[in-house]
């Protein structure tokens, strides 16, 4: 592996702590937060309940376990591996547009920059679809290159929307 690739990989890890660390931060009751930090370690919801309330919530949280087996495989080029943590996503996205028009995702910054919130949950998803061919075809430099641009754009959703 090539200098380059191991900073990148390096920064990934970095960044993907960091996310880790604030993404619970759309969520608002502590309730919410205590559920993203069960799943963080591990623990399933029991039920789908856990999460009716903001279906933001669940897609973060499906994210943060998805995202830590992204970095770890494409740290060893693992396209497989890649391909398969993604296929947790499906479905993800569709529900929290749902949420958004019903009324059940909140922003706790920028509210009234919903509808820039949602293109940017369209885009960072068509890169996740872009992320998945790359991993079908287990290009290790695509793979990285998606896989941090992923996550910057983690952190700009989180500047732009998360509570301060």
């Amino acid at each position: 592996m090539n200098r380059k690739n191991k900073y990148l990989i390096s920064m990934l890890f970095g960044i993907a702590a960091s996310v880790t660390i604030s993404f619970a931060a759309f969520g608002g009751s502590d309730d919410e937060k205590h559920h993203a930090s069960e799943h963080k370690h591990g623990a399933m919801p029991q039920s789908h309940h856990e999460h009716a309330g903001n279906p933001l919530i669940e897609e973060m949280a499906a994210l943060d376990a998805v995202f830590r087996d992204v970095v770890s495989s494409v740290a060893v080029s693992d396209g497989h591996r890649v391909h398969e943590a993604l296929e947790k996503m499906h479905g993800t996205m569709e529900k929290t547009h749902e949420g958004v028009k019903h009324g059940t995702v909140t922003l706790k910054k920028n509210a009234n920059r919903m509808s820039e919130f949602v293109e940017q949950d369209e885009q960072f998803h068509r890169k996740l679809e872009e992320l998945a061919k790359a991993a079908r075809k287990n290009d290790g430099s695509a793979m990285l290159s998606l896989t941090k641009d992923l996550l910057d754009r983690c952190v700009k959703c989180h500047r732009d929307f998360r509570k301060e």
